[in-house]
């Protein structure tokens, strides 16, 4: 299948516009699946809660959700695009996957990071996946990279592919999504922004890019620019992740003892 990355620079509450850029790129693209950055919709650096709350949404009866679907309507492609939810009084970082038929899920981010706890409740979603039908799919956002825990789940639950929305501001993602990738046999998609944002009083913020595509041996099949925006594609084999042998003697998940891994 045929698997990609929008990276971009979101403008901050210029939520028409970042919608008429994806919309390009999806008219654009002509692979099975695109990832695009976590909260591509509105822009990341938050003065206030409210002002977060403006600039979300309600899933899937938002205008962007709707102008989405009826972007793939017919066509053989699924997105993850990365969304603020407003849901029953409450704020999510959340990614919104959609496919040919419409709407199919949410996930909302579990690990919140820096100002997030600020704006967002910790996701409530858990960790889903979903069958696309030439893959299955499990979600993540940008700081979930941080706890394996994550992207072990996903892949016990099945997961072939680990779709990433991201706004990486620190250097380690990139690396640290090989090791995600080599110790669950699965592919990532990992899809950060570009740019800077400095609103208010606040640190500026600048995003690293090198979003990536990353193989369950570990190979990075593509990685972006650190500045430039970029739609890239690129062809993967979904078999790779259900091989979980690492040698004739090795299961990389039967050999599994879970019986130690107890916290304390």
């Amino acid at each position: 299948m045929k698997v990609g990355i929008f990276q971009f620079n979101p403008l901050f509450g210029e939520r028409q516009r970042n919608l008429d850029t994806i919309l390009h790129a999806i008219d654009s693209f002509q692979g099975d699946l695109l990832v695009l950055p976590e909260l591509a919709l509105s822009g990341y650096q938050f003065l206030s809660k409210e002002e977060a709350w403006e600039l979300a949404e309600e899933l899937p009866h938002g205008e962007a959700c709707q102008r989405l679907e009826a972007a793939l309507r017919g066509r053989s492609l699924h997105v993850v695009v990365g969304v603020a939810e407003r849901a029953q009084g409450d704020l999510y970082n959340s990614a919104l996957l959609i496919g040919p038929k419409g709407y199919i899920g949410t996930y909302r981010k579990t690990h919140l990071f820096f100002e997030e706890t600020l704006w967002f409740s910790p996701g409530n979603t858990g960790f889903h996946v979903w069958d696309i039908g030439m893959a299955k799919i499990g979600l993540l956002i940008c700081f979930d990279w941080f706890y394996p825990e994550a992207a072990r789940t996903l892949a016990l639950k099945g997961a072939d592919i680990l779709c990433h929305p991201s706004n990486l501001v620190l250097p380690h993602c990139p690396d640290a999504m090989v090791t995600r990738c080599l110790e669950n046999h699965v592919f990532a998609i990992t899809a950060n922004r570009i740019g800077r944002e400095q609103r208010g009083s606040k640190s500026a913020l600048s995003f690293i890019g090198l979003s990536e595509i990353v193989a369950p041996n570990g190979k990075i099949l593509h990685r972006g620019s650190s500045q430039e925006s970029e739609l890239f594609m690129c062809d993967i084999d979904v078999a790779h992740a259900r091989d979980k042998r690492i040698n004739p003697y090795n299961d990389l998940l039967k050999d599994r003892q879970p019986q130690w891994y107890v916290e304390p």
